[in-house]
């Protein structure tokens, strides 16, 4: 056998669906909890700044920004190593396994692994989908301060008058209580937030860390489909000598 015939055969066992999703994964997972933790911290400057000039009216809203920016470096850790497993898992449960190492068993502790492995990427499938949910609730919040500083921007093609009374309540969000001051920003002091690099960085790494969120879901599907055809291979290659390519 040839170079070129022992290298077609090695890549014709590599799982490429795996693969594909490890790389989208940490792509993904990079863009959300990079682009997130800075985009927080520039939420919170944008609100201490204009919106919320007491400490002591967003000192809840600090913490839990502050936690998050925690949660996000375990969540990074968490999903650089599980995909490293997974796909681990995937070049296993190939035909290069019984071909480079000979003949490959498998006991009911490996099924047992496979399938929770199935298990758990179906979990965090479902919760990626609450993560997505939540990324977009930003966006939408910056999106809304932003139209509506394009509105003062132009009144007069808008069909409106009175800029002045224009304005932004953040304390309709729910992120800042309402007896926080000032809350509400109006007319040109809005659209001087608008023209900050603090908003205009937060909104657009918002938007990025939600396209991350939606990327690792996509991921993580396409895990679930991987361990799953896995897992099944497993459980046929327990009874006859069968091998798997995904």
């Amino acid at each position: 056998m040839g170079c070129f015939e022992c290298c077609i055969k090695c890549l014709g066992g590599v799982p490429y669906a795996s693969l594909v999703a490890t790389i989208l994964c940490f792509s993904g997972v990079a863009l959300f909890c990079g682009c997130g933790h800075v985009a927080l911290a520039g939420t919170v400057a944008i609100l201490e700044q204009h919106f919320s000039t007491n400490t002591s009216d967003h000192a809840l809203l600090s913490e839990v920004i502050q936690l998050m920016q925690y949660v996000i470096y375990g969540i990074a850790s968490f999903f650089f190593l599980y995909g490293i497993i997974l796909l681990a898992e995937g070049f296993y449960t190939t035909s290069a396994v019984k071909e480079l190492h000979g003949e490959f068993k498998t006991t009911a502790c490996g099924r047992c692994i496979s399938g929770m492995f199935v298990f758990l990427t179906y979990v965090l499938g479902v919760a990626w989908l609450g993560v997505f949910g939540f990324s977009a609730v930003p966006v939408f919040m910056f999106y809304n301060i932003w139209s509506t500083c394009e509105v003062i921007k132009s009144p007069q093609s808008n069909g409106t008058s009175g800029v002045e009374q224009i304005c932004v309540d953040v304390r309709q969000y729910g992120i800042i209580p309402w007896n926080a001051f000032p809350g509400k920003i109006c007319g040109s002091a809005l659209e001087n937030i608008c023209n900050t690099n603090e908003f205009y960085m937060s909104y657009h790494l918002f938007i990025v860390a939600c396209a991350g969120a939606g990327a690792t879901v996509i991921a993580l599907l396409i895990y679930m489909m991987a361990t799953t055809y896995n897992y099944a291979v497993l459980k046929f290659k327990s009874r006859e000598d069968c091998c798997t390519k995904f």
